[in-house]
Order: structure tokens, then C-alpha cells, then sequence
């Protein structure tokens, strides 16, 4: 199999990389993807497609801002890359992912108050990872003033204000229950994952645990089942060929969770705040 080298994405060149980028966050942007992209699918999750998110570089600094329909569109954005920097198409695309845009995302992870995680399984008419069992919440933080953030303090402020807003916007979880104190921040992690061949991630992931009891009231456009599940619970339909889940969930399920949720209720502080970027591609 042939691979290649592309140049770093920064600050200065991320232009000429990929037009369909705005310099500057939180202004108007280009949505660069054509309307055949996005045919077939929910009214709703297109909409969605043209939030604005926080384009970085390798090291999780705001370079820019560019719609979900550009940022989840690997595929196309390598292509370009590969045109404009005159470089040799690989063997296989998916290979070499990682040079195209990196945005920031989120994944909360909420327990009750008998240390079980909520899951969600993924509406039909998500257009990336649809059906899909994955953890309490995924998304993206916005490039809007307070979501967006140039250092890690700023940054993780951003992310749980972005968390509050889609717990609600998908689960129907009010903010009062979930208040931003109550989130704790881990880590982030670094990983790509294709989805259907033209969408799929690549992200920088904050991981936040809160402890929370809630009253669920769940958006059917967003997910179709929830479950509470126990650690124990967890390896098992973890186990049931049946199910799928996304690749970010198995990814930290595989490696990181079960180490975190044993510190559930002590213990947890020596995992949070770290500074390091996980990276796992």
C-alpha cells in the first residue's frame, strides 16, 4: 500500500488548502458542498450541517471555522488537498484522512447516582454514524463567542457550555441539572474515523464525566433508544455482535473508560485536566 506525506495545515496555508475555510471564527463562512451532497437525507440533520465549527491545527489551536458539511467530508477535502498541493493520489484514500481539516468535538459521559452511564443510540436520520449505540452525547462546540477557545482553559469552558446545549437539544436534559461546575474535564483525544465512505470524523475529542440524576425527554430526530448500563453491563453489550457503536466510543471503551469509571466516586482527579493531547491515529 503507497502512502504519501502532506504538508501540516496551520494558520497560514490552511486557506489555500481548503477554500471552504473562513479565517476568522464566529463570521460568515463558505459552506463549499455541493447540495447533491447532502440528497436523500433528513430535512433536519441538513440544517444542522451548516453550523459553523472550530477548524484547529494538529495542536488544537482555532485556525478558522468551516460548516459541518466541510469539516465531515474527508473525502472531498483530501481530494482538494491532494490537487492544490500536486500531490501523487494514495492507494487509499482513508489511509491518509488525518491531512485533511481537523475540527474540535465533545463527548460527555453522564453517570446517575448508582454509577451507571447513560447511552444513546443514534437516530436513523443522523448522517454520520446513524443507529449507532455511543455514549451520552457527541458533538461539536461552535465557532460562536463562548464555545470557541484559543487555550485549554478557555477551550474546555466552551466545550461544556456546548455540552449543555446539545444534552438539551438531544435528550431534552435541562441546563439546571447539568450545570457547567458539574462537568469535569479528562482529556482529549485525537482520533479519525470514516463513517459511509463520504462522511465521516476528525477530531479533537474533549472527554467530560458529570454525575448527574436527570429527566430525560429525548429527541427522536437525534436518538432513538437510551439505556442506563453498569460497567459490568458495559462489557456486555459491548460483547452482543448484535449492537454497533461508534468508533470514538469503542475507541475510549477499548483503551480509557473502565479505568476512569472504577475512579468514579474517588480518585477521578488524577485523570482530569490533562494537558496532553491522546492521540490515536
Amino acid at each position: 500500500m503507497s502512502t504519501t506525506t502532506t504538508q501540516t495545515i496551520t494558520a497560514e496555508n490552511v486557506i489555500h488548502l481548503f477554500p471552504d475555510v473562513d479565517s476568522q471564527l464566529a463570521s460568515s463562512h463558505r459552506t463549499g458542498t455541493s447540495t447533491n451532497d447532502l440528497e436523500g437525507y433528513d430535512e433536519e440533520q441538513i440544517r444542522l450541517m451548516d453550523e459553523v465549527c472550530i477548524v484547529l491545527d494538529r495542536d488544537d489551536k482555532p485556525i478558522g471555522s468551516a460548516s459541518k458539511k466541510v469539516c465531515l467530508s474527508p473525502l472531498r477535502c483530501l481530494l482538494r488537498s491532494l490537487l492544490l498541493t500536486a500531490r501523487p493520489l494514495p492507494g487509499h484514500l482513508m489511509t491518509n484522512i488525518n491531512s485533511g481539516l481537523l475540527h474540535r468535538a465533545f463527548s460527555v459521559f453522564l453517570f446517575d447516582s448508582k454509577n451507571r452511564l447513560l447511552l444513546q443510540q443514534r437516530a436513523s436520520e443522523k448522517i454520520t454514524f446513524p443507529d449507532m449505540w455511543t455514549n451520552t452525547c457527541c458533538s461539536h462546540p461552535l465557532g460562536v463567542p463562548g464555545e470557541t477557545g484559543a487555550d485549554l482553559e478557555t477551550a474546555v469552558m466552551g466545550v461544556k457550555r456546548a455540552a449543555q446545549r446539545k444534552l438539551w437539544h438531544e435528550l431534552g436534559i435541562k441546563k439546571e441539572q447539568v450545570p457547567l461546575e458539574d462537568f469535569r474535564f479528562l482529556t482529549r483525544i485525537h482520533y479519525v474515523a470514516p463513517s459511509d465512505g463520504k462522511w465521516g470524523e476528525h477530531e479533537i475529542d474533549y472527554i467530560l464525566f458529570i454525575k448527574a440524576d436527570v429527566d430525560l425527554e429525548v429527541n427522536p430526530n437525534e436518538a432513538q433508544d437510551t439505556r442506563y448500563v453498569s460497567a459490568d453491563g458495559m462489557r456486555t453489550v459491548f460483547k452482543d455482535e448484535k449492537l454497533k457503536f461508534t468508533p470514538w466510543f469503542k475507541l475510549i471503551c477499548e483503551t480509557l473508560l473502565f479505568e476512569w469509571w472504577e475512579h468514579l466516586n474517588g480518585g477521578l482527579e488524577k485523570y482530569m485536566n490533562d494537558t496532553e493531547i491522546k492521540r490515536m491515529c
